[in-house]
């Protein structure tokens, strides 16, 4: 059974500055995360992969920002609810017209 953790943004932030900090006294990055990792009590996956994340926000790597992740699930969000609200309005637009011409006929 997998132990779920979730740490805060705070101890994120601190741990990876932690490995760049002390990236100079070992012999690797991964060195370093490692240390790191097993004094905070995370994953040495999970810490590598903080690392990349914030190299990918502050733009020393490529790829999606968090900032931009968040936009992108926001928008993904909006564009659920707008295709339910056309649904709905589609359904309600069909009903009506059915009602209207069910109203003509018994005229």
């Amino acid at each position: 059974m997998t132990k779920s953790t979730k740490f805060s943004p705070e101890v994120r932030e601190r741990a990876v500055r932690m490995v760049f900090d002390a990236k100079d006294q070992h012999e690797s990055q991964w060195a370093a995360i490692v240390s790191i990792a097993g004094k905070i009590g995370c994953t040495p996956e999970s810490l590598r992969r903080w690392i990349r994340q914030q190299e990918r926000d502050t733009g020393q790597r490529p790829g999606t920002t968090s900032a931009e992740a968040a936009r992108v699930k926001e928008l993904e969000r909006e564009v659920r609810e707008l295709k339910k609200a056309n649904e709905i309005l589609r359904l309600a637009s069909a009903y009506f017209a059915q009602a209207e011409l069910d109203r003509r006929i018994k005229s």
